[in-house]
């Protein structure tokens, strides 16, 4: 099928021609940069969306109508803009591979992102989480989860299902030990702990069998010498 996509990067638009919600041939919609303080329930007509990109804006919500796009599958970008909650239609996105809502004031991720099963990356880097919901777990497809910047301290227990997950970003968080959960992912493979409040690390560490670089700069902990000899055996670089 080929692409019908509509290209209004950059264009000084503040809200969204109205004309937009008639393209319902549409499969690629790009509003990024655009000054959106906005977006109207008339997006969910556009029902062969694939790609949205509302990226650099400054919506404050995001309408319930998103979640009627079940077409959407490639990409949606939300980052960059003044948002503080998720709706919970999101989880009518099952089809949707890669989900950005970075750097945006976002308290808590909805319990409904367990029902986007087909997310490959997701990047919710510099928000206001305190904490993630119980249901990420059910996103056994994740390969790459970005968490930089928020308030973290621990991932839920059912982060054990993240089997997929190839790389985590748990940079610049408030982690205090290394999440535990963390010894139940076989595919790990880079893992990011930078500036957290660190002081000890555990010795299953060595025993992540895909783990190939682990990032420890600003933390107060200096890995043991038969920790750091282990882990280079494996082929892992650890960063300190």
């Amino acid at each position: 099928m080929t692409d019908l996509t509509l290209n209004l990067w950059r264009q000084p638009l503040g809200s969204v021609p109205d004309s937009v919600w008639d393209r319902t041939d549409l499969t690629v919609l790009i509003l990024a940069e655009t000054g959106l303080t906005e977006l109207p329930p008339g997006i969910g007509r556009l029902q062969r969306l694939r790609t949205l990109d509302l990226g650099h804006n400054a919506l404050t919500t995001v309408p319930e109508a998103i979640g009627e796009l079940a077409g959407l599958r490639d990409f949606l970008y939300l980052h960059d803009n003044a948002l503080t909650t998720l709706p919970d239609s999101l989880g009518g996105l099952a089809a949707l591979r890669y989900l950005n809502v970075g750097e945006n004031r976002i308290g808590e991720l909805p319990d409904a992102l367990g029902a986007m099963t087909a997310l490959v990356e997701l990047r919710a880097q510099h928000n206001r989480l305190t904490g993630l919901p119980d249901t990420l777990g059910r996103l056994g497809a994740l390969r790459e989860l970005w968490l930089r910047g928020n308030a973290l301290t621990a991932l839920p227990a059912s982060a054990a299902g993240l089997t997929a997950l190839r790389e985590l970003d748990l940079r610049d968080n408030a982690f205090t030990e290394i999440p535990p959960v963390l010894a139940e992912l076989p595919l790990l493979r880079r893992l990011d702990l930078r500036s957290n409040r660190l002081t000890a690390l555990p010795h299953w560490l060595a025993e992540l069998p895909a783990l190939e670089k682990l990032d420890l700069r600003w933390n107060d902990v200096t890995p043991p010498p038969r920790l750091l000899t282990a882990l280079a055996e494996r082929g892992c670089a650890v960063l300190h």
